[in-house]
């Protein structure tokens, strides 16, 4: 089951620019070991989901995982062979603006080794570029 909110203000919103720098969320709350964004991007809610069960895979159900962003920007397509106008197309999937320094996932886990190893396989299914930090 993918990340997607229940209920939206509006069905469609403008995509807007890439975030620069993040302020709120760039600290540890709940683990002792996060990965955090060095670059800024766009996640999809599928993609959070793939690095979610990589993450959960390595850890072996013996520590708790939190993932500190939500999918709730929807991303729009047009159908193949369309022609242009119309208007805009329909919601096709959704996804997450990342800023640099943005806490992605947190894990509390007793053997700090495993985590590490967790966080890797979890980093390699995302596309912005991120690194393991610790508390």
């Amino acid at each position: 089951m993918f990340l997607q909110p229940k209920k939206t203000k509006y069905k469609k919103i403008k995509k807007g620019r890439q975030l620069k720098l993040n302020f709120k969320g760039n600290k540890l709350n709940f683990g002792n070991i996060g990965l955090k964004s060095t670059e800024s991007g766009l996640i999809t809610s599928r993609q959070l989901e793939s690095a979610r069960q990589s993450i959960n895979r390595k850890l072996k159900r013996k520590g708790k995982i939190w993932i500190r962003v939500f999918p709730s920007l929807p991303i729009t397509t047009k159908p193949t062979e369309v022609r242009m106008g119309k208007g805009k197309g329909s919601v096709s999937h959704w996804g997450v603006k990342v800023a640099p320094g943005s806490i992605i996932f947190e894990i509390i886990n007793k053997n700090f080794y495993d985590s590490i190893k967790a966080l890797n396989s979890g980093k390699h299914k995302l596309p912005v570029k991120t690194k393991i930090i610790k508390n």
